[in-house]
């Protein structure tokens, strides 16, 4: 069976972005953007609010910056691929920082995107990860309906064989019965 094609803008909606970031107006304008997107958009001000908010409702993508006071983006991003490691993560730098963007990329970050954000990158990054997520979602979604097709067809072949050993048995009890009665 071909699996059907995905419709990202379509599926954007049942997908739930964290935003963090320590600058208000910066999650306020991401906010609106993402939202316009059709994501469904939470935030939060800085690394530990985003933990909490993480572990109590696990969004699907956190969106996070790298440079904040207490947990940055880098330990934030560390503690998610330890906990969660199914949540796509994608960092925001105001420093062009080649060194955070590789160290992001080893701890699995889904991208990277420096400051100021272009929208369009930003949209590529979220397209990128929302097919990810979904596709992930699909597969796990084939793999529980095969399963349920084994397990039905297995049961099916036990009941099977059991009727065959059953005809088997009765067939030889039969053949015994005319032996029996032919000898007497």
């Amino acid at each position: 069976m071909l699996a059907a094609p995905l419709c990202i803008e379509q599926n954007r909606s049942q997908l739930s972005i964290l935003l963090v970031d320590d600058e208000p107006d910066i999650r306020d304008l991401l906010g609106i953007l993402l939202a316009d997107l059709g994501y469904e958009v939470r935030s939060a001000e800085n690394g530990e609010a985003a933990c909490k908010s993480f572990r109590s409702n696990p969004p699907d993508i956190i969106l996070t910056d790298i440079k904040m006071p207490g947990i940055d983006g880098i330990e934030l991003l560390r503690t998610v691929k330890l906990e969660a490691p199914e949540i796509e993560v994608i960092m925001i730098s105001g420093h062009g920082d080649m060194q955070l963007a590789i160290e992001s990329l080893k701890l699995n970050a889904a991208d990277f995107i420096t400051k100021p954000i272009d929208d369009d990158i930003l949209s590529i990054a979220l397209d990128k990860v929302t097919e990810k997520i979904l596709l992930r979602r699909q597969v796990r979604e084939y793999t529980e309906n095969l399963e349920q097709m084994v397990e039905e067809q297995s049961a099916r072949m036990v009941e099977l064989e059991r009727k065959v050993a059953v005809q088997q048995v009765v067939e030889g009890l039969s053949s015994a019965m005319g032996i029996i009665s032919g000898d007497i």
